[in-house]
This record gives structure tokens, C-alpha cells and sequence, in this order.
């Protein structure tokens, strides 16, 4: 572990890839000429949002076209309300579309993120980058009209989040969601913000989260990479839970108890 410690830590202060063979070459050349790599490490990202957008949008498209058609000689106000009616269809056909087929994408793509620590232009930070940019589509488009239901809990099982039974989602500010855990009868609130990276020292770090069964992230709190939310533990509303934090909630109770004393 220190060995690759001090390798990693090499690695970065040289700005050279401790890769070998062609794996090297593409690391180098992306760290050599950052925003031509940047740009190429985008080209996977934008196609697929152009497809999953168009495929999203193929459903209302279909729905808005018949019902012009179908009311196209009737009263002006026949059609106002037919054709605002379409378009609200079509946006639910939309978002519903949207929370199918980009997990799909997400789970064909064939680098799988992984934990991992290092420099930020890595290769190893190119599934981490694509598997975010594919969730923050849903987020910032649809995925607010559903928290706190079954379909956002069904939205983040399919993109790689491990959750239990009986959990609440009541938040969509959720990075990583294939290396968070959440056991049984977990409740995330509103606002709460979970993700399973950090940076540090001029590395990335990519590392699990996991919150365990009956424990309650408060409003607006924030849990980061490489945390364990302890069995029954609260964590209190606008806390923040640091990186390698492990909370646990007898801990958490003396500590409480302490202070008000």
C-alpha cells in the first residue's frame, strides 16, 4: 500500500504516466495536450446524449403529431387545448423515456467505474466522468419531479446503487450512484447531497460510500467519498460528513452528550 502510495505520489508531482505500453502513450499525450484530451474524453458523453435525448424525445414527438392531426379543423380553442395537453404528455413521455434508456447506456458502456486514486487526467477517471455526465443528464432534466418516489429509487438501482428495502430518496444531488450503498430503511432528505469521490492534495480519490440499514441523512446534508454511516445513525441537517468519516451512532450519542454537558 505505501509502495503504491509513493508511486501515485510520484506520479503526480512528474506529470508522467506510470502506465506502461500504449496505456502510457494516450495518459501522456491526454496529460501533454489537456484540452485536446479533454475534448476527445467528451466525444463518448456527447453522442450518447444526443441519442438518448433523440430517443427521449421520439415518443412525445409521435403523441404531438397525431393529435394535430386529429384536430386540425376543430375551433381554435378545441385546439389550444389538445395540442397543450400533447405537449405536457409528451414532456411526462419525456422524462419517463429518459429514466429508461440512459441506465441502459450507462451499463453497455465497457469501462466500469472503479476506486481509484490519482491524477485527474487519468484513464481511469474516464468511466467516472462518463457514468456522472450520463446521471447529471437525468437529474438537471426530469429527475426533481420524482424524488421520493419508487421512480428515482428505480432510477438509481439501475445505474449501480445498491438499496435495500423500504429506503426513501428524497434528494437528486447523488454523484457515484454505482459505488453507493444503501442498506434497508436508509432515509436520504430532501436536498441531502451524497457522492463517492473527493479531491485531495491534487489527487482524485474514487471510493465507496455506504450507509447502513435505518440510518437518516438529515436536509441538506452532505455525505462524501469513502464514508460509513453506522446502523441507526442520524446525521443531522447542513452536516457535512468528511472523507474517511466513520460514523457510528453510540459514538455519536457520548459525543452528544458530552457537549451538552
Amino acid at each position: 500500500m505505501e509502495e503504491k502510495k509513493k508511486q501515485s505520489q510520484e506520479e503526480l508531482q512528474s506529470g508522467a504516466s506510470n502506465k506502461k505500453g500504449l496505456a502510457k502513450v494516450l495518459e501522456n499525450i491526454f496529460r501533454k495536450y489537456q484540452a485536446i484530451g479533454y475534448m476527445a474524453a467528451m466525444i463518448p458523453p456527447i453522442i450518447v446524449y444526443i441519442i438518448c435525448i433523440t430517443l427521449g424525445l421520439t415518443p412525445g414527438y409521435i403523441f404531438l403529431t397525431t393529435a394535430y392531426e386529429n384536430v386540425a379543423g376543430q375551433h381554435f380553442i378545441i385546439q389550444a387545448l389538445a395540442m397543450s395537453f400533447a405537449f405536457v404528455m409528451s414532456y411526462a413521455a419525456y422524462s419517463l423515456t429518459l429514466i429508461f434508456i440512459v441506465p441502459f447506456f450507462n451499463w453497455i458502456y465497457p469501462l466500469k467505474m472503479k476506486p481509484f486514486k490519482g491524477s485527474w487526467i487519468s484513464l481511469e477517471t474516464l468511466p467516472w466522468y462518463y457514468h456522472n455526465a450520463l446521471t447529471q443528464l437525468v437529474r438537471y432534466t426530469v429527475l426533481d419531479f420524482f424524488q421520493a418516489t419508487p421512480i428515482i429509487t428505480l432510477f438509481y438501482k439501475m445505474m449501480g446503487m445498491k438499496i435495500g428495502k423500504n429506503c426513501v430518496i428524497n434528494t437528486t444531488n447523488i454523484s457515484d450512484p454505482c459505488l453507493i450503498t444503501l442498506e434497508d430503511y436508509v432515509t436520504i432528505g430532501g436536498s441531502a447531497t451524497i457522492f463517492a469521490h473527493y479531491a485531495q492534495a491534487g489527487f482524485l480519490v474514487i471510493a465507496p460510500t455506504v450507509i447502513k440499514r435505518g440510518a437518516t441523512v438529515g436536509l441538506k446534508a452532505s455525505i462524501m467519498g469513502d464514508v460509513i454511516i453506522g446502523e441507526k445513525v442520524v446525521v443531522s441537517p447542513h452536516e457535512a460528513v468528511l472523507p474517511k468519516s466513520r460514523l457510528n451512532a453510540e459514538d455519536r450519542k457520548k459525543a452528544k452528550k458530552e457537549s451538552s454537558n
